[in-house]
């Protein structure tokens, strides 16, 4: 077991940051919608925000473990690589699936939901294609 554990110990890391960014993304996200009544879209802003930071600086030191001080230039090619998945391709995504799989009984929030969670899960399994390997933070 142990032999196994130590084989796969990045993706472990990996999906346990991913894990926890998401649980922290929604989180933030319900608890400013339900108990503060914040308006979805800004507290949509405030949750990806804070994942995307937690996301950055959690994978940074834990998942890759990187040393390196050139925090700017790894940050914005986090950012690139990140907003480039969240506003081109779940976009497109989204919509693809919307087109095909939404009837009149589906509201548009529930079905952007589910693909949220759904994009999140595909997103962190895609991180481990040796194909984008080479953009990952430990390479900086």
């Amino acid at each position: 077991m142990q032999e196994i554990l130590k084989k796969h110990a990045d993706k472990l890391r990996f999906l346990i940051v991913g894990g926890t960014n998401t649980v922290l993304d929604f989180g933030i996200l319900f608890s400013l919608t339900i108990f503060l009544n914040v308006p979805k879209e800004f507290a949509n802003f405030i949750s990806t925000f804070v994942a995307f930071l937690f996301s950055f600086f959690a994978n940074k030191k834990y998942t890759f473990k990187s040393t390196s001080q050139n925090l700017k230039k790894q940050f914005l090619l986090f950012a690139a690589v990140t907003l480039f998945g969240l506003w081109v391709i779940q976009t497109i995504i989204i919509a693809i699936l919307r087109t095909l799989l939404t009837n009149n009984q589906t509201s548009f929030a529930t079905f952007t939901f589910r693909m949220r969670i759904n994009i999140a899960i595909f997103t962190s399994q895609v991180m481990h294609c040796p194909a984008i390997s080479s953009i990952q933070i430990h390479h900086l």
